[in-house]
């Protein structure tokens, strides 16, 4: 009788361990949507629609500054429809900081293509033009290596007052590291796609220093 009642105990040890560790299914009222339509999967997965210019999916309940942002993404494999990531330090809808992929260049056979996997802007005095012109090469690095595609793959962001770190797929050096180029006073945090891209996302964490 004993093992019996020790191994019911187990199993609801062991359920309320994976009900905790599951997380919870966006809503749409707990996002503010910006040049885009959102859809949300059965299985808790977020997508926004591929528009011309950048979307955003702002998060109304929840603050960032400084701490370490978690997530899975998928873009796809076409060449200049794949722009992904993640919006933070957003002062308003035009103004923030940015970490995003370009899926399409990771698995890229021309070497300066696939030096562009990941980059940084802080937009809008900073987007990837001016970066790409001003400073070749470091505000955007290839992944490596480098995830599929079209797959869904793991990025962690640290970001503190002076410096953003960028990791992928839990490997333990930085595909990128940077350090901040304005300081918007903005705490918005949302997920982001770029110009005429779709975008798919889950399981965010966001982990705010004390």
């Amino acid at each position: 009788m004993k093992i019996y009642k020790a191994l019911f105990f187990a199993a609801v040890c062991l359920g309320t361990i994976n009900c905790f560790g599951q997380q919870a299914k966006p809503k749409t009222a707990d996002l503010t949507v910006v040049n885009r339509r959102l859809s949300i999967g059965q299985d808790g997965s977020l997508h926004l629609n591929g528009l011309d210019n950048a979307g955003l999916a702002w998060l109304n309940k929840k603050q960032f500054k400084n701490g370490i942002i978690e997530f899975d993404v998928k873009g796809n494999d076409i060449p200049q429809g794949s722009f992904v990531g993640i919006a933070f330090h957003g002062l308003n809808d035009t103004t923030y900081e940015c970490v995003y992929f370009r899926p399409f260049n990771f698995l890229s056979a021309d070497a300066v293509r696939k030096s562009h996997g990941v980059q940084y802007i802080a937009v809008p005095k900073y987007d990837w033009p001016l970066l790409r012109e001003k400073y070749p090469n470091k505000y955007e690095q290839a992944v490596v290596p480098a995830p599929n595609p079209n797959a869904w793959f793991h990025v962690r962001i640290t970001v503190t007052g002076k410096k953003i770190s960028v990791y992928v797929n839990g490997v333990q050096n930085a595909v990128l590291e940077v350090n901040p180029l304005v300081n918007t006073g903005g705490t918005k945090i949302g997920y982001w796609v770029g110009n005429g891209s779709p975008g798919d996302w889950k399981n965010l964490k966001i982990t705010n220093s004390k």
